[in-house]
């Protein structure tokens, strides 16, 4: 699940696995495809192994996973705080809106995630953050240091 959630756009994909050649291909489509443009793009991701510039070398070729790398700027949530990952938010909006019934194969999931991604996207659902630096201050008083 990618999200830009200024813009009320999202992607999500459906792979049988989350391997690091997983990560990297999604995050090359990313780049090239949904923002050819941009000179860089701002990721905030929980810190899993595979969620690193490391799985880009693995993937691709050194002159293209730094292509890619350099247009990267990687935020990683604190440990307990996916809470912060605005993909999160929408993937718990699409769990309770999609997927409330069995899904009996790869192909079916991929189908419905598909309508209900294109539906969101159709009507630019915002993500509403509320959470300011303020509350980031109480609620992570620990990674602030006291002056």
């Amino acid at each position: 699940m990618f999200t830009e959630l200024l813009k009320g756009w999202r992607t999500v994909s459906v792979l049988e696995h989350r391997t690091r050649k997983d990560w990297a291909n999604q995050v090359a489509e990313l780049l090239e495809v949904h923002y050819p443009d941009a000179p860089k793009i701002c990721l905030v991701m929980d810190n899993l192994n595979t969620h690193s510039a490391a799985s880009l070398y693995e993937t691709f070729s050194a002159a293209k996973a730094r292509k890619l790398a350099r247009r990267l700027e990687i935020h990683y949530t604190p440990k307990h705080g996916s809470w912060l990952n605005i993909a999160e938010i929408e993937l718990s909006a699409m769990t309770t809106q999609c997927l409330g019934c069995r899904i009996l194969d790869i192909h079916s999931l991929s189908k419905e995630l598909t309508a209900w991604n294109i539906a969101r996207n159709e009507v630019s659902i915002e993500v509403k953050w509320q959470f300011t630096t303020e509350d980031a201050r109480v609620k992570l008083h620990r990674l602030y240091p006291n002056i």
